[in-house]
């Protein structure tokens, strides 16, 4: 009777199950869940990382270029826009491109009679130009003046027949009269072109080496003294600097030679 039991019982609760929509075995004997170990937690995905990215360096904002400027072109250009010697003097005063106008006392323009049949051209002024702003006052300059005066020319002399205007390749004094550069010359060759064809003078008279390297192109003062030439379109005599014969006075029989064949040069072109 009690096997009768059970089975209707079994039977009953298998009737339950298949209501219940059990309807597959997955195993002979009943599985107690409690006792078995808990299941292992899932692993929690780990959190997206980014992509590691090479440190970068501040963004600094960075200026264009300024365009680099022509200061030979732009010299060129103001000089050639004077149309006097007033003119000319304010446009270099104007211009802006050579370093040395900072480190001067005065820019250094010319001294003379401007009708003067002579032009000298000497290489830039010394401490004393610098101070006075005229060229050839020092001690090369009173030199200067006394071998003028011993062909009977000087630079304040009224007749043009006898007068000398004097100027220099460079308007400022470079630092511890070192020499000029040729950057320096080069932007500042315009000027004195200007300068010459503004003067109109019969002869030039180039003092020095660096004189004949800007306007003759040549070096080699030893060589060329004496030597007649031809520069910015007028008879050219290199001569040594009155500096160079205050420390060599043997030279200056050479330089009352030149003295000599620039009067007969002058009576030449009379």
């Amino acid at each position: 009777m009690e096997s009768a039991l059970e089975w209707h019982t079994a039977r009953a609760l298998l009737e339950w199950q298949v209501e219940m929509g059990a309807t597959e075995a997955i195993g002979d004997a009943p599985v107690d869940r409690y006792a078995m170990d808990p299941a292992p937690a899932k692993p929690k995905p780990a959190p997206a990382v980014a992509a590691a990215t090479p440190a970068q360096a501040p963004v600094r904002s960075v200026r264009p270029a300024a365009p680099s400027i022509d200061h030979v072109a732009l010299a060129k250009q103001m000089a050639s826009g004077a149309q006097d010697l007033d003119g000319l003097r304010a446009a270099l005063n104007a211009f802006e491109g050579c370093e040395l106008k900072k480190g001067a006392r005065n820019t250094v323009f010319a001294d003379g009679n401007p009708a003067a049949r002579v032009m000298i051209i000497g290489e830039a002024p010394g401490r004393d130009e610098d101070i006075e702003g005229k060229p050839f006052v020092g001690r090369a300059g009173q030199l200067l003046d006394k071998m003028c005066d011993a062909i009977g020319m000087g630079r304040a002399a009224p007749l043009s027949k006898d007068a000398v205007y004097i100027t220099n390749v460079l308007p400022w004094r470079p630092p511890q009269n070192r020499d000029p550069k040729p950057e320096e010359v080069a932007m500042l060759l315009p000027f004195l072109t200007r300068h010459v064809e503004l003067v109109a003078p019969d002869v030039l008279v180039l003092m020095g080496n660096h004189a004949c390297q800007a306007v003759l192109g040549k070096r080699g003062i030893t060589r060329l003294r004496g030597q007649w030439g031809e520069a910015l379109g007028r008879p050219a005599l290199p001569m040594f600097h009155p500096a160079y014969l205050l420390r060599n006075p043997a030279a200056k029989r050479e330089a009352w030679a030149d003295l000599l064949s620039l009067q007969a040069k002058l009576r030449e072109l009379a």
